[in-house]
């Protein structure tokens, strides 16, 4: 039987109902924003042009820009919008939608963060066989895969979310709409709902999680049979990628692993990784990167020599 939904529009709390911290947080988090389009978007036509970062790593990478800029807007733009705006308000079809998009490119995100130890793990552990085991058709087929995971996860949350009945109050007490604010408007019990939201995405970031952690286990473990320079060279490839992973992990884990609340921090860390963690990435994947630094100065000289012309 079709739920029954009364309710249309969903007003969203925000972030702060003081309009003056409101414009400062405008002022903060555009430039943040526009700094992760740019700074992804760089990564991404870097790796595209140059020849020298046609390896799997870079192709990983690549696509995570792609995937960084994707997660960000499915939450940034309104929100910042929100921020100049006396009442704040969403359809319910967009707040299906943006649940959707956020879980979809998140979860493809940690499919794509595993890729990536995977692809680290075979080229310190396995350098002999490394260009077999790692063709460029089972780096696409293992970024398709990413892709799809993330689509069907999506999906289980929506089709749980779109059978719930809405009839009553329309405030979701959050910046952006996800399953559990959203579940709290329900004029239903929506226990068994929560648990599966909570075992599908639950499962799928705790086997990520091992095998991240797995595999850099067997990469230090390894790294004790190269050479001083292999260590640091290795070492330095990865510390940027476990940092990534860090800061992805660490606030989720924060929020979802402890008892759901309404406190203004739970909504500061979200604001952490929907917001500035995107931003992050490409300045903590450069700035510890050679070769993508010399990549981006000589498509920046290129630029700057094709404009004098």
């Amino acid at each position: 039987m079709a739920p029954t939904n009364n309710v249309t529009e969903l007003i969203i709390t925000g972030l702060f109902e003081d309009p003056e911290v409101q414009r400062v947080c405008f002022v903060v988090f555009l430039p943040v924003y526009l700094a992760t389009v740019v700074g992804n978007g760089l990564i991404v036509l870097t790796v595209k042009v140059s020849q020298s970062l046609h390896s799997p790593m870079y192709f990983f990478l690549s696509y995570l820009s792609l995937v960084e800029i994707s997660y960000s807007s499915t939450v940034a733009p309104k929100f910042i919008a929100d921020l100049l705006s006396k009442v704040k308000t969403i359809s319910l079809e967009g707040c299906v939608a943006q649940i959707f998009f956020f879980h979809f490119f998140g979860v493809t995100e940690i499919f794509l963060l595993t890729v990536m130890a995977y692809d680290r793990y075979v080229a310190i552990c396995k350098p002999l066989h490394y260009t077999v085991i790692m063709s460029q058709a089972v780096c696409h087929r293992l970024v398709a895969g990413s892709w799809l995971g993330g689509f069907f996860h999506s999906m289980v949350q929506i089709i749980v979310t779109v059978r719930l009945p809405f009839c009553g109050p329309n405030v979701i007490d959050h910046y952006f709409c996800d399953l559990h604010p959203l579940f709290k408007l329900a004029c239903t019990d929506t226990s068994v709902e929560g648990l599966v939201v909570l075992a599908n995405s639950g499962l799928i970031s705790i086997f990520s999680f091992l095998i991240l952690v797995s595999s850099y286990i067997v990469i230090l473990v390894n790294l004790r049979n190269h050479s001083a320079e292999g260590r640091r060279k290795a070492l330095s490839t990865c510390a940027s990628h476990v940092t990534v992973v860090v800061l992805f992990f660490g606030p989720a884990i924060f929020l979802y692993m402890r008892p759901s609340s309404t406190f203004t921090e739970d909504k500061l860390v979200a604001v952490f990784y929907t917001v500035v963690t995107p931003m992050l990435n490409p300045i903590i994947y450069t700035l510890r990167n050679a070769e993508v630094k010399i990549a981006m100065r000589r498509l920046w000289g290129r630029k700057v020599n094709s404009g004098v012309e």
